[in-house]
């Protein structure tokens, strides 16, 4: 099964670990979904600031 990571470095996606593990986010089991890496990352950060689980207010 191939695997995808998100390089934060150059805004690239790659198939091999290329550049290093805390350049990149990953891994994706589709190229698509690793091409939106900062986007569902975005979307997880503002659910779980909206989860009253984890709110310290």
């Amino acid at each position: 099964m191939a695997e995808y990571w998100y390089c934060l470095k150059h805004g690239t996606v790659e198939d091999t670990e290329l550049c290093q593990g805390a350049d990149r986010m990953g891994p994706y089991p589709s190229r698509e979904q690793a091409q939106h890496a900062l986007e569902s990352a975005a979307q997880k950060t503002e659910a779980w600031d909206k989860d009253p689980r984890w709110n310290d207010d």
